[in-house]
């Protein structure tokens, strides 16, 4: 068991599998679905609390979803050191500023690339609100539910990522 543990990649089947159960807890104990956008928003907004508590508690979005630390913050947070201990103990942990895929086709300007990152960083959480869920609300939870809008939305990150992929990498 260990020396999977230690592999650099996984199963894409025994990943899917362990999902689908994390995915049977969460609705058991938590009675909520997994997703991540809304650990954003509450995030977004416990930092615009900093500057003005009176705006933020007046905004609908948060009377419903209230800026505090939750499950969601905590999974998100626990998703980040899962990868750092997963990256590692398989001895694939290395920080690199640049990737190589994106040196070849934009140029090793980390300041460059951080600017992209933040940018498409804001339109992803733009998009994954206004679509009521991210890939994991909509894809995972959302699709297992059998909810017809989640599959839609599933459909169209694909395409969109695709599309995305294309024109970034195509061009």
């Amino acid at each position: 068991m260990m020396s999977y543990l230690t592999q650099i990649r996984w199963s894409p089947y025994a990943v899917g599998a362990g999902i689908g159960i994390l995915s049977w807890f969460t609705f058991i104990f938590l009675k909520k679905p997994i997703g991540c956008s809304t650990a954003f928003a509450r995030a977004s907004g416990m930092i615009g609390k900093l500057f003005s508590r009176k705006t933020i508690n007046g905004k609908q979005y948060f009377k419903e979803y209230p800026p505090v630390i939750d499950w969601e913050i905590m999974f998100v947070i626990g998703i980040v050191i899962g990868a750092f201990i997963s990256a590692y103990i398989s001895g694939d942990f290395n920080i690199i500023t640049v990737p190589r895929l994106w040196a070849r086709e934009f140029g090793d300007s980390f300041i460059f690339r951080i600017i992209i990152s933040i940018i498409g960083g804001i339109f992803l959480g733009f998009g994954a609100r206004l679509a009521g869920g991210c890939t994991s609300g909509h894809g995972i939870s959302g699709a297992m539910q059998m909810a017809v809008s989640s599959w839609v939305s599933a459909i169209f990150f694909f395409i969109g990522g695709g599309v995305t992929a294309y024109l970034m990498f195509s061009l």
